[in-house]
């Protein structure tokens, strides 16, 4: 279950980095108040994997989850270019998630 937990709050945060950006410095009513809920909603799940899971390895996995669901979004909306290097980059990250789920105890 936490493993789960920590996916879903890794995916908020994608979510709240993305509203983050577009609430131009929190001028914006909506984009703000999707920051702030997602991640509260975030910090949650990874609070609550974190009582199961080592420290180390779900904050990791938290924020490369994150990290590359905000970026193939970025890419898939346009927001930023798409190159070879930065698809193979992203794929080099989500192997290492993979790798730190697959080795941890």
């Amino acid at each position: 279950m936490s493993w789960i937990v920590l996916i879903v709050a890794g995916m908020l945060e994608a979510v709240w980095a993305t509203a983050l950006g577009r609430s131009e410095g929190f001028t914006k009513l909506w984009p703000t108040v999707i920051f702030g809920v997602a991640l509260v909603a975030s910090m949650g799940g990874l609070a609550f994997a974190l009582r199961e899971i080592p420290t180390g390895t779900g904050y990791a996995v938290w924020v490369g989850i994150g990290a590359s669901l905000t970026v193939i979004w970025a890419m898939a909306t346009g927001a930023e270019s798409v190159s070879l290097i930065k698809i193979l980059l992203v794929l080099g990250l989500v192997a290492c998630i993979v790798g730190l789920k697959l080795v941890s105890d």
